[in-house]
């Protein structure tokens, strides 16, 4: 999962919402001192990635990216998997895409002092482009995937994955929106069974 489905499936926590946006910038399993919420978040995001990464329907639409995309395929699914929940976001909350947005930029504003130093330099990025937004627009899903070839160490297509989802649009979304009611579910399991 990408930068939006993360966070909408911290159930309104400002804590774990920063803590899932820390995640990302850390390496390993190891984190640095947290807040106690705020590592809960961390442990959130990581347990929603391990759930997502292991789930047949995701592997099927990494599997649809194989062959042009190889081991990108997962990075990939992620950006479409948040243009997916973007674009189809009135089914999955009352609250507009904007307003979420806008309380999400808002929550994460107020922990910058714990981001580390990438995380802080993207999170003003993400601010100012209003990338949970623009998710939904494929024109900024192709921008999302031209940023991440651009950093990524290897040679790679992702600038073009556009092209794919626009070819097999109604089978990713078929997997998505399958998959991740089954993901709120179990996010809504962990964050209130006390097993973060």
């Amino acid at each position: 999962m990408n930068l939006l489905a993360h966070f909408s499936l911290t159930s309104g926590s400002e804590t774990l919402l920063a803590g899932s946006f820390i995640a990302d910038f850390l390496r390993g399993e190891r984190a640095p001192n947290f807040p106690s919420e705020v590592y809960r978040g961390i442990l959130h995001h990581r347990r929603i990635d391990a759930f997502t990464d292991r789930h047949p329907l995701v592997r099927r639409s990494k599997r649809r990216l194989w062959r042009r995309h190889r081991h990108y395929a997962a990075v990939i699914v992620d950006v479409f998997y948040d243009h997916l929940l973007a674009h189809n976001w009135h089914d999955y909350s009352a609250m507009t895409l904007e307003e979420f947005a806008h309380r999400a930029y808002g929550s994460l504003a107020q922990f910058q002092s714990l981001f580390p130093t990438r995380a802080k330099k993207t999170f003003l990025r993400m601010q100012a482009g209003n990338w949970l937004v623009h998710y939904r627009r494929l024109e900024g899903v192709d921008r999302a995937l031209q940023g991440l070839a651009h950093r990524s160490t290897f040679e790679s297509e992702m600038a073009k994955a556009g092209e794919d989802l626009r070819r097999d649009y109604r089978r990713f979304e078929e997997d998505f929106r399958t998959f991740f009611p089954l993901l709120q579910q179990y996010s809504l399991e962990i964050i209130e069974g006390g097993e973060l």
